[in-house]
Order: C-alpha cells, then structure tokens, then sequence
C-alpha cells in the first residue's frame, strides 16, 4: 500500500486481540466487498472488533454479527454472478470465432518458408536462426502442421 493506505496498513498491523477498529464508512476501510470480507474474517480471527458508524456495523452486539454475515453473503453471491458472466461471456465470443491465448509466432507463409530452407538442404536450427525464431518453435510448428 502507498500513499493514505499506508497508513492503513500500518494501523491494521497494530491491532491486537481486544482492539476495535472505529471507521466512519465502510468504504475508509476498503474499496470493493471482497477484500472487506476479506479483511473482517481477518479480525474475527485474529479477535479484533469492528464498527462502522455510518452503516450501523458492530461486531460486539448480535444485530451487528447479522448485518456482517449478511455483507459475507452478498459478497460471495456477487462472485458467483461475476464468475457465471464471464464463462458466458467466454462462451459467447467462442461462438462468434474469438480465438483466446497468445498468436501462433508461426503463420502458414511462415512454416512454407521453414520447409523451403529445409528442402534446400538447411538444418531446422539454421532455418529457425534464418527466420529470427528458437529453433523449439520452428519444430513444433513443423509437427503442429504435419
């Protein structure tokens, strides 16, 4: 953490077992649901308490425990939605010819020209070294394309 959240780090490293940590809205603490969640079952474990002023959060009174579970299971409930949009998203571009991952270096012009200065009598690794590649992907291309 740099900046102002360094000086949250370094306010979370000194809490002990019996400490409350005070903050006037959950957003001081954290920005996203799930490095909150995050960071409270953190404290739970560790024996810290906690309290938001403007949300009404205690962690020392049964009302408050409920309201944090209930912040636990909306936070898991918003990665199960965002893991379940992206594979469908994933699914979806599959379907209209998106190609994941990293571009083959070696195009089809490419290994022609490997098998040309093959056929003429150069070895795979002076081909490789002719075209500015490893002497591995001229190879694997070579047998990808058998």
């Amino acid at each position: 953490m740099t900046g102002k959240r360094s000086t949250l780090a370094r306010c979370l490293a000194k809490l002990e077992a019996g400490d409350t940590l005070m903050v006037w809205k959950l957003n001081n603490l954290s920005c996203n649901l799930r490095d909150l969640v995050r960071m409270l079952d953190d404290f739970r474990e560790r024996g810290i308490k906690f309290r938001s002023l403007t949300e009404a959060i205690n962690t020392e009174i049964p009302a408050g425990n409920a309201v944090w579970q209930l912040i636990g299971a909306l936070a898991k409930l918003e990665r199960s939605l965002l893991v379940e949009r992206t594979r469908t998203g994933i699914v979806a571009a599959r379907r209209r010819g998106v190609r994941f991952g990293r571009k083959p270096k070696m195009t089809p012009d490419r290994i022609e020209h490997a098998r040309k200065l093959i056929a003429q009598g150069r070895t795979p690794a002076e081909a490789a070294q002719i075209m500015g590649f490893n002497r591995s992907t001229i190879y694997r291309s070579l047998q990808a394309a058998a």
